[in-house]
């Protein structure tokens, strides 16, 4: 049977009803298999991670790597995705499917950079969905 979008509803949204009620620890892969084929979905600013990335006043002349941290959502390990085991809900995620794992990136910040400066980049991982970023310098004297 064919989706035939109604008004308001874009591809984006094709079968996310039923997966949200029959299979609803993959609906994390059906959205970045989605995005694949169409193009990345708009997301709501609510999925940015914002960050204060602080520096001192030489660190922003001469330029600077700073390490961080981010948290991506990915596919539970316990369960698989799956959202249960042996029937029983995975108490790892809680049903989900997918948890909360720690991402360490190097953010290289250039020479010359001035306070209140944004930088906006995109964090991928194979087996996760992708994260937007967004850092703001703040040069402390």
């Amino acid at each position: 049977m064919r989706h035939v979008a109604r008004a308001g509803e874009s591809a984006h949204d094709c079968f996310h009803d039923e997966i949200a009620i029959d299979f609803p620890s993959i609906g994390g892969l059906v959205d970045r298999v989605r995005d694949a084929f169409l193009g990345e979905a708009e997301r709501e600013a609510s999925g940015t991670v914002m960050r204060e990335l602080r520096l001192s006043n030489r660190e922003a002349r001469r330029g600077t790597i700073i390490p961080l941290e981010l948290p991506i959502r990915g596919t539970c390990r316990h369960c698989g995705g799956r959202g249960e085991v042996w029937a029983e809900p995975c108490l790892d995620c809680c049903g989900s499917g997918d948890s909360l794992v720690r991402h360490p990136i190097r953010v290289s910040v250039p020479a010359g950079v001035l306070d209140g400066a944004r930088f906006r980049f995109r964090v991928s991982s194979p087996h996760a969905a992708p994260v937007r970023v967004e850092l703001r310098v703040a040069i402390c004297a």
